[in-house]
């Protein structure tokens, strides 16, 4: 499996996570074009986003032994990285930490 495969993998994890927390009406579709954070149209709000994020975290860890802080990078990004699943990926995906761990 490629890289961004394992991380889209990671991602689906984490919104098996937040979706068993969510209304069965307010989960999230498990798909490379859902909308996470978009101030027009995101399914998620600051705390809900939150929760993603420390959920991929934690699976990331888990999963392929990659440790980031995508909080941290929260603060110094505008939404666009976090404003759908495939944009989340591949965001993930171009950081240091993952580019050398992805590929095991």
């Amino acid at each position: 499996m490629d890289p961004p495969e394992r991380i889209r993998q990671v991602v689906f994890k984490a919104l098996d996570d937040l979706n068993r927390q969510r209304p069965r009406d307010q989960r999230l579709e498990k798909s490379p074009d859902t909308i996470l954070f978009d101030p027009r149209a995101g399914a998620l709000d600051s705390l809900g986003l939150v929760n993603l994020v420390v959920a991929v975290e934690l699976h990331l860890e888990e999963d392929l032994g990659v440790t980031i802080s995508l909080v941290d990078q929260m603060a110094s990004q505008t939404g666009a990285p976090f404003r759908s699943v495939s944009s989340l990926v591949d965001f993930i995906a171009s950081l240091p930490a993952t580019e050398t761990h992805g590929a095991e």
